[in-house]
């Protein structure tokens, strides 16, 4: 299809509305698509981080627990007369 001028490549034949409409809803939703998983992937690059912080908290937590319990329960650590 070949044009005239510029303001008939818009109007596209009387159906220029719809065809730009169409154009723009399309990019709309591309962009907003695109702008989601990226802020997703950030969401879910935190959660990850947070949880590898609570399961280190939690590993030094039971290492100290689990210390006093070892000296305590260990018999080698008696003195023999």
């Amino acid at each position: 299809m070949q044009f005239d001028s510029f303001s008939a490549f818009l109007a596209m034949g009387g159906y220029g509305f719809y065809v730009w409409l169409s154009f723009g809803v399309s990019s709309a939703l591309i962009l907003a698509l695109i702008v989601n998983s990226t802020q997703g992937h950030k969401q879910i690059i935190k959660n990850i981080a947070l949880r590898q912080q609570r399961e280190a908290k939690l590993r030094q937590v039971r290492k100290q627990k689990s210390r006093p319990n070892n000296i305590q329960n260990n018999p080698s650590n008696e003195v023999s007369p």
